[in-house]
């Protein structure tokens, strides 16, 4: 039986999940691996907060657990990569969180990073993740567009929060690259960084590359 990437929403909203799927279409080459996204149901409808990462956790280690010995490698496609350490205990193959992968792959595109939050309580969060990583003088700022996961769907309210932020982490914080900090936004990259002139990076095709990555060189054995 061929393995499969596995991306986990871990909030219940199957609208983001579908947003994540479509996102990863670029990344669904012929006789490649499989990409397969799933929610997980019993969630909140978004994390947003330390007692939502709490209450996913152990949600991700039973997923994890019933599912990797079908499996490449996992992708917790939720920016603050909740359980992430836990998910790597949990298993031998290969988990990205989305979160730790764009800086990464942003790291790569500029020299100073901002990042687009969704609510401002995510902001102290996310700082704390970049301290852990040592890369906390590379980050020109963080901004929060000030929306929920449910407003998320006004998409001419959320685009033009997200402009105006990646505007002001351009100009004002001096951001060279520009990172989604949510999972549900991958639609509007392309035209943000037209608009930016700016390379702008989303999370979830950042941590399913990697993850199609370590899996081709695990099947190659080399």
């Amino acid at each position: 039986m061929s393995r499969s990437i596995v991306v986990i929403n871990p909030n219940s909203s199957t609208s983001v999940t579908a947003s994540i799927d479509a996102a990863l279409a670029p990344l669904r080459l012929t006789n490649g691996l499989n990409i397969e996204c799933h929610t997980l149901t019993d969630a909140p409808s978004g994390i947003q907060s330390e007692a939502d990462i709490m209450q996913v956790m152990p949600l991700l280690s039973a997923f994890i657990n019933a599912h990797k010995e079908q499996t490449a490698g996992f992708v917790i496609a939720c920016f603050s990569d909740p359980g992430l350490a836990m998910a790597r205990e949990a298993t031998r193959l290969p988990v990205y969180g989305i979160g730790e992968s764009a800086m990464l792959t942003a790291l790569t595109q500029g020299q100073s990073v901002g990042v687009v939050a969704i609510q401002p309580t995510s902001i102290s969060r996310h700082l704390r993740a970049w301290g852990a990583m040592g890369i906390l003088s590379r980050l020109a700022g963080e901004r929060a567009l000030g929306l929920n996961v449910g407003e998320l769907i006004n998409e001419k309210k959320t685009w033009m929060r997200l402009l105006e932020t990646g505007q002001k982490l351009r100009d004002e914080d001096g951001a060279n690259v520009v990172v989604l900090g949510c999972a549900g936004l991958a639609h509007h990259r392309l035209q943000l960084e037209q608009e930016l002139g700016l390379p702008v990076v989303e999370p979830c095709t950042a941590a399913a590359g990697m993850a199609l990555t370590a899996a081709h060189l695990a099947a190659s054995g080399k």
